[in-house]
């Protein structure tokens, strides 16, 4: 059963946390062109049509420029550019500080990899204590709602104790900032680009062994799932 709970944002926000975590897609219908894509396609289509709708949308990270470890930012840097979408210092604090700094200040929508949800621990303070909490702390003056971060989460074999951890529970209990985890390809655009176009902080983490594990006929326009909103496989 998917499961769908929600909390009470610092200054008065609904923080929503998506569990989207067994087989099968079920979605609103949409009049949108499919084709046939896996979670890891599914997700650079949402980032293209993300970046295609909002020229300060930008895509960061390690090894990003080259299309990521896991091959979901292919090409983006080819289509975009180097200014929008780009490689970051091996610090995932720095990730997070600067992610902020450009939604809070540039008025960017923010795109942040952390490349394995293992490595987010740094980044904690700046997400939990600072991201999650800015709202409340300007009175409603300034937010952060423009940052995404996505983190492949969870085991996929011979990874070891930093490359196979699932960590969303960490960030689940924290008001002012959402998660989501998709359970398809389909679901996988759908909740990443209602993540993007959120204005509160999301953290969007990806099963790495669903990247491409099976296909479905996925939307190769805007498409988007609400957050917060259960989906019952079986009651």
């Amino acid at each position: 059963m998917a499961l769908s709970l929600s909390r009470r944002c610092l200054g008065g926000n609904a923080g929503t946390i998506s569990f989207r975590s067994r087989a099968g897609s079920a979605a609103p219908a949409s009049k949108e062109p499919s084709e046939k894509m896996n979670m890891f396609m599914a997700i650079n289509s949402a980032m293209t049509v993300a970046m295609e709708e909002n020229p300060k949308t930008v895509v960061f990270g390690e090894d990003v420029a080259f299309g990521g470890v896991f091959r979901c930012t292919v090409n983006m840097r080819e289509r975009f550019g180097p200014e929008r979408v780009f490689n970051s210092p091996l610090t995932e604090q720095g990730i997070a500080g600067f992610a902020f700094g450009m939604a809070a200040t540039g008025g960017h929508d923010v795109i942040a990899e952390i490349q394995f949800a293992d490595y987010i621990y740094p980044a904690f303070d700046q997400i939990v204590n600072e991201g999650a909490k800015y709202r409340y702390r300007s009175s409603g003056a300034y937010h952060v709602g423009g940052v995404t971060f996505r983190a492949p989460s969870g085991a996929v074999g011979h990874g070891g104790l930093y490359h196979s951890q699932s960590v969303e529970a960490f960030f689940a209990h924290c008001p002012g900032i959402k998660v989501a985890i998709p359970r398809s390809a389909l679901q996988a655009k759908g909740l990443l680009l209602a993540c993007i176009r959120d204005r509160n902080p999301c953290v969007f983490f990806e099963p790495k062994a669903l990247y491409r594990a099976s296909t479905d006929d996925v939307p190769t326009g805007d498409f988007e799932l609400p957050l917060g909103v259960a989906d019952i496989v079986k009651e």
